[in-house]
């Protein structure tokens, strides 16, 4: 036993100091997807196709390989797009659309006037309460409700759901945050989702306008390179991360998504530009995919799987990249209970170095773009770090107040991992 447990905190111990990255350029990485040129990352102005772009001009830069003769795997799909910025006003005072307010994702244009009916929690959970409010005359009406009375309103008999699409809008308060979406479809009644604290009490009316636009083939690009491995060049470790977020609504509101995913795209090209280095040449492989879509149900990596560039067996492990902009309070690692013997492997050598406080592990969950590989029988981790930030799909994820704080060690921790798969 001692005869192997040597050579591997050897190599734990040397791994852990040979391995660098550029914060600066990480930084600047982060600050240029979040930036409002790529207007969120999204559907509206070119967003997602410009950071494709971008994402693919570094590939050429750094001396990537492409897989086939592009760097870029096209697909489609459909969109509902907010393509102008949305207005509300209550009782005649306006709110500000991005802070106050957003129109949800799959809203269908709309605007006008409208008096407000509060459907309360009494009228769900009392039939002779119900009966009453849906006799009600719902032209010309703006239903209000909580968001945590959305689910109870769904189980609604189908008559009492038929009545709510007859109302000129529906209005969701949300308690903490302005959460939005990728939508696929367009709805059949306006619907807008107001912060609580930005509505007011006793509330009387509303005037609103939303404009949307369903794009039933928005073309979308996978960016892929790769470093051909010196010892076992069809055999591949694949890092990937997901470039797209969540667009805009208009021209003046839109969702920066720094931790998602800005960050793990950034963390994906510095370890491109590590192993680019021929002082790094891998033995394996190295594959480097940004996937689009992912937001819009890890669109981007299912067409890949359903696509692959080169045999999904030939690929060792898979190491998916995303919310890496904090780490405070470590490192959570999707699949870590189900490869129980790289999770081991990737705790001690973190142990060892001491690069992060804490490792934890979860089981499977198709929360991001590891899970079309690990349906398909492909090894693979999924990263994200702990603490830091509450800032999640919605408008304040912006670059300046993502802290980064274990971002160095995150990618020691992953050039550790990788050569010790290498072994």
């Amino acid at each position: 036993m001692s005869k192997l447990y040597t050579p591997l905190l050897f190599i734990l111990l040397l791994a852990g100091t040979t391995a660098a990255q550029d914060m600066q350029r990480a930084r600047q990485t982060i600050d240029t997807l979040a930036s409002p040129y790529f207007h969120g990352r999204g559907y509206i102005l070119d967003g997602d196709a410009k950071a494709a772009n971008y994402i693919r001009d570094r590939c050429k830069q750094m001396g990537l390989k492409p897989l086939g003769n592009s760097y870029c795997q096209t697909f489609s799909f459909p969109v509902n797009r907010i393509t102008e910025t949305p207005q509300l006003e209550i009782d005649g005072k306006k709110l500000a659309a991005g802070k106050d307010f957003v129109a949800r994702a799959s809203s269908p244009s709309g605007s006008g006037k409208a008096a407000i009916l509060v459907l309360d929690s009494l009228t769900l959970t009392n039939a002779a309460t119900a009966k009453k409010f849906f006799f009600q005359n719902f032209k010309g009406k703006g239903i209000v409700y909580r968001q945590q009375d959305a689910k109870a309103i769904g189980q609604l008999p189908q008559p009492y759901q038929q009545k709510l699409q007859q109302a000129e809008v529906h209005v969701i308060l949300q308690p903490k945050a302005l959460l939005t979406t990728v939508a696929h479809k367009t709805e059949s009644t306006p619907v807008l989702e107001v912060l609580i604290s930005a509505w007011p009490a006793n509330a009387k009316s509303i005037k609103y306008s939303i404009i949307s636009s369903l794009k039933p083939n928005h073309q979308a690009k996978n960016v892929i390179g790769f470093v051909e491995g010196s010892a076992r060049p069809d055999s591949f470790l694949v890092f990937t991360a997901h470039y797209d977020h969540l667009g805009g609504q208009g021209k003046d509101v839109y969702f920066p998504g720094a931790n998602d995913n800005a960050s793990g795209t950034a963390m994906l090209l510095e370890l491109a530009e590590h192993y680019t280095k021929p002082e790094n040449k891998p033995k394996y492989s190295m594959a480097f995919i940004a996937f689009a879509a992912e937001e819009a149900g890890l669109l981007g990596s299912f067409y890949y799987v359903q696509n692959p560039l080169f045999p999904l067996r030939n690929i060792r492990f898979l190491v998916n990249l995303d919310l890496l902009g904090t780490g405070g309070d470590g490192l959570m690692v999707v699949n870590g209970q189900v490869h129980k013997q790289e999770f081991t492997l990737l705790d001690s050598i973190n142990k060892t170095n001491g690069f992060l406080p804490q490792i934890k592990s979860r089981g499977k969950a198709a929360n991001s773009d590891h899970y079309p590989f690990s349906e398909q029988g492909v090894p693979a981790f999924f990263f994200y770090t702990l603490g830091g930030t509450a800032a999640y799909h919605n408008t304040q994820d912006f670059a300046s107040q993502l802290p980064l704080t274990k971002f160095t060690e995150v990618f020691r921790l992953i050039t550790s991992f990788a050569e010790n798969l290498q072994q």
